[in-house]
């Protein structure tokens, strides 16, 4: 069909442009290809993403880098306990305007726009804010807007907040809720780089200052590349598949696991299969594919609903994590997927082979 083929042309010329903007940012992330990958499935797929690690391991360069590639505007918070609402959003401030030559002076009521108007907004340590500020943040990750004064100012798409948590120290924090961590599509855990990456990384701090990166995007690019990841159609089986590992979260449903049952208070929400889904359909576009399969689905468990799930005491108790829990979902849950080294099609080998001479 040509609607069919005009699709799958466009997301193969995608995923050339994907390979090279994958190229780009490794040329200031070294390592941590598995985030880089997390971060833009969720970039492409619409969604925000939330940050676990220890300082220092380039979760600033990272979204900096995404940043430039896509010409996009970059902006960047640091949390604190004393981070006001309006230290975000912008305050409404009071103009002496002068009129008529000089003769008479007005004042008005003008809204200064704060740091959270951006396209990459990343919010560094986003759990050592108070909750009112939060709720703030909240409001522009749901809503796309922030409210000030009574009046609502819409932010401008893309709009994709990158947030950190620092899971060494928790004095001085405030726990996110759970309504506000199901607003992140993903929880990616970031890790100690490898030991060769690692002096990589500290030869680099005595190197000159890198070459600006290529911009491979436009803000209008970018919009239209989210319009064309929800164009790729989803199976039947793949959209089954991604809601029955969601409802196996859930100790109350009949479907649940014995193993879930006994750890579990509260399972994963409707959130989990749409952004299950939705990366589903982020990974193929990034990937040159027009199809979803049920490895992609397998691929985004682990962050799309380690952060959804509730363990009770025993778990707590016993030391069973949310991602031990999920890994043995997957395991007592396969689905009808072929192996990940499964022959490519004939189209998927052509693309490989341009994605080599590019």
């Amino acid at each position: 069909m040509p609607e069919t083929a005009a699709l799958l042309d466009r997301v193969r010329r995608f995923g050339l442009t994907a390979a090279r903007i994958r190229e780009q940012i490794g040329r200031r992330v070294l390592g941590q290809e598995d985030v880089v990958e997390s971060v833009l499935t969720a970039f492409v797929a619409g969604g925000h993403v939330l940050l676990v690690g220890v300082p220092g391991v380039g979760k600033t360069i990272l979204v900096r880098a995404l940043a430039e590639v896509l010409s996009l505007r970059f902006s960047r918070i640091q949390f604190t306990p004393d981070l006001l609402p309006s230290d975000i959003t912008g305050t409404q401030i009071l103009v002496d305007e002068t009129k008529g030559g000089g003769r008479r002076t007005t004042r008005t009521i003008r809204f200064q726009h704060g740091p959270i108007f951006a396209h990459l907004l990343f919010a560094a340590e986003v759990n050592r804010t108070p909750p009112k500020t939060q709720a703030a943040l909240l409001e522009a990750m749901e809503e796309r807007q922030v409210t000030v004064g009574g009046v609502r100012y819409p932010l401008e798409e893309p709009f994709f907040v990158l947030a950190t948590q620092n899971p060494v120290e928790q004095e001085g924090t405030y726990a996110l809720p759970a309504g506000q961590l199901d607003r992140f599509m993903l929880n990616v855990s970031v890790g100690y780089p490898e030991p060769e990456v690692e002096a990589r990384v500290a030869r680099l701090t005595a190197a000159p200052a890198p070459a600006p990166l290529e911009v491979l995007m436009t803000r209008d690019q970018v919009l239209e590349t989210h319009r064309l990841v929800r164009e790729v159609p989803v199976p039947d089986p793949v959209a089954r598949y991604a809601l029955s590992l969601v409802r196996a979260t859930r100790p109350g449903e009949g479907t649940a696991p014995g193993f879930v049952r006994d750890w579990v208070t509260w399972g994963a929400g409707p959130r989990a299969a749409q952004w299950l889904l939705m990366g589903g359909q982020a990974r193929a576009v990034l990937g040159g594919r027009a199809e979803v399969t049920e490895e992609d689905v397998r691929a985004l468990v682990l962050p799309v609903m380690r952060h959804r799930i509730i363990r009770n005491f025993r778990a707590e108790a016993e030391n069973v994590t949310a991602d031990g829990i999920l890994r043995r979902l997957l395991d007592e849950k396969p689905g009808s997927a072929a192996p990940r080294d499964r022959a490519p099609s004939g189209w998927r080998r052509w693309l490989d082979r341009l994605l080599r001479r590019a």
